[in-house]
């Protein structure tokens, strides 16, 4: 079994399959699912150190297509929620982020809060592309940090 999960593991760490395999870690990471991509990321860079920015960018492409497939559920969950609509806490919130408008994307990076948060820009309808736009800058200096920093604990 060990030789098997080693092999499995070789396979992936290679540039031509670890970067499809980031993208799919970074794109279930930013649905609603709870999976971190940036434990892959990290092997993947601590594997192949010269794949730092390709891998940045897959994982940002990933991760921002994944939050704009939130942003259509919420998109599409518009009747669901009205229930819960009366809540002065969910009234607040709605509030808020009609306010900020698709800047509040810039937040989707948040663990717990930032992938709900994609959906319920769709929810209100707040523009696609800004919020992707949004969504996508947040996300890559999420990456860029997340990743110079753990480089940085675990040089080797």
């Amino acid at each position: 079994m060990q030789a098997w999960l080693d092999s499995l593991l070789g396979v992936l760490a290679l540039p031509q399959y670890g970067l499809s395999t980031l993208f799919l870690a970074a794109f279930v990471s930013a649905t609603l699912i709870p999976v971190g991509s940036e434990p892959a990321l990290f092997g993947l860079l601590h594997l192949n150190p010269e794949l730092f920015w390709p891998a940045i960018l897959v994982a940002t492409a990933g991760n921002t297509l994944g939050g704009a497939v939130d942003w259509w559920m919420g998109y599409g969950a518009h009747k669901v929620a009205d229930k819960y609509s009366h809540s002065k806490t969910h009234l607040r919130a709605l509030a808020w982020l009609e306010r900020l408008g698709p800047k509040a994307c810039l937040l989707s990076w948040l663990p717990i809060v930032g992938d709900p948060l994609c959906a319920v820009a769709g929810w209100l309808k707040l523009s696609f592309w800004p919020c992707v736009a949004y969504m996508a800058i947040g996300k890559f200096l999420r990456y860029v940090t997340m990743t110079v920093a753990l480089l940085y604990i675990w040089p080797n």
